[in-house]
């Protein structure tokens, strides 16, 4: 069965149902279970859980540590490109904002690589806007080419790409992909955008199924918090990554939280995520899937991101720069999104290290899989 044969057994509305007539005792029950399922994911996201948010951080900071010790990744995006062919309401690349567009080039590849050694980064995720003509395959294989000398790990987040292309990728070093897909609604996802090749629910959907039938090592996936309900939108990502696990399972797991952000011509979010209400996705994932890696963004505040390192983050970025060239050479042109933690990497590692974890700039080393 293929994630979406398996998603079309599901509706939005029952699960909905089902999350808010959730009771204090099916939260208590879940609590006790050492391991749990799908089903009990449902019943740390309900409202009926929020207010065993002490516990299910408690448990979350314990069950972190027992399996990613006290250490934390530490990463920086590099976009390459804010060249996009879609529309999507909620972002500042989208196709109908006139903006400045740049695509960087070899030289402007390796002026950010330089400043982003400087900073420590030994692991970088490749962002690019979502236009086949100018940053596509062949685009993405170069790049990969050019970097791949001066980081120990080099990730991904572009356009959903074919089986065949997700291999060739592997094969020049690719070591994750990233693919959101931004709500699960499938009823109003065409109203969040109406125009371009992400306009297809279904092609998107598949894309994690595609990546996996590639060998990715690690497949990251999340939604954009604030479009529809957090909780069923977080649902169907956890019955995503249940399904992915269970068939692609040589691969690692991550999820993401992005919320709606301020950028450029878009939409105000639908639904408010408090900060109560994003430590308590956290700690659902923890609860539910120990070996699910936890990653928190620069989008979040300084408050969150500081007590997360201790209760459930395994991975963080650092000193972001949401524009291509934004490191080095084009410091003014048009974010994808603000940031909110503008501190340095270094002031990260010594705030990590305040806390007594370990930042971690390089987990493995190239030769070693040779």
């Amino acid at each position: 069965m293929s994630f979406i044969e398996l998603f079309e057994t599901y509706s939005w509305e029952d699960i909905k149902e089902r999350i808010y007539r959730t009771t204090a005792e099916d939260v208590r029950s879940t609590l006790a279970k050492k391991k749990r399922t799908i089903e009990d994911f449902l019943v740390l996201v309900s409202p009926a859980a929020a207010p065993f948010l002490e516990p299910m951080a408690q448990l979350t900071q314990r069950l972190t540590q027992q399996r990613f010790g006290k250490t934390i990744q530490l990463y920086a995006p590099l976009y390459v490109s804010n060249e996009c062919n879609n529309i999507c309401t909620y972002c500042g690349f989208s196709f109908d904002n006139k903006i400045r567009r740049r695509t960087l080039t070899d030289a402007e590849l390796l002026q950010e690589a330089d400043i982003l050694k400087k900073m420590g980064v030994e692991h970088v995720l490749l962002v690019s806007g979502e236009a086949n003509h100018i940053v596509g395959q062949v685009y993405f294989l170069n790049a990969l080419k050019v970097l791949k000398p001066h980081f120990a790990n080099i990730s991904i987040e572009v356009q959903p790409l074919s089986t065949e292309q997700y291999t060739e990728l592997q094969q020049a070093g690719t070591h994750a992909v990233m693919v959101y897909q931004e709500t699960y609604h499938k009823e109003v996802y065409k109203t969040y955008h109406p125009k371009g090749k992400k306009s297809n629910f279904n092609y998107r959907l598949d894309t994690p199924d595609r990546i996996g039938q590639a060998n990715i090592h690690k497949i990251g996936l999340g939604v954009l918090l604030g479009l529809e309900d957090w909780r069923v939108d977080s649902f169907f990502t956890a019955l995503h990554i249940d399904y992915l696990q269970k068939k692609y399972w040589k691969s690692k797991y991550s999820v993401s939280f992005p919320r709606l952000r301020p950028a450029q011509g878009i939409i105000e979010p639908n639904f408010v995520m408090s900060d109560r209400d994003l430590l308590q996705l956290i700690c659902a994932y923890r609860i539910w899937n120990f070996d699910l890696e936890i990653s928190i963004s620069t989008r979040e505040n300084l408050y969150f991101r500081d007590n997360i390192i201790q209760i459930g983050a395994t991975t963080m970025s650092a000193g972001s720069k949401t524009n291509p060239g934004g490191y080095s050479i084009d410091t003014e042109s048009l974010e994808q999104f603000e940031i909110d933690d503008s501190r340095s990497m270094e002031e990260i590692r010594a705030l990590i290290r305040s806390k007594g974890y370990d930042p971690v700039m390089k987990d493995w080393d190239r030769s070693y899989s040779i």
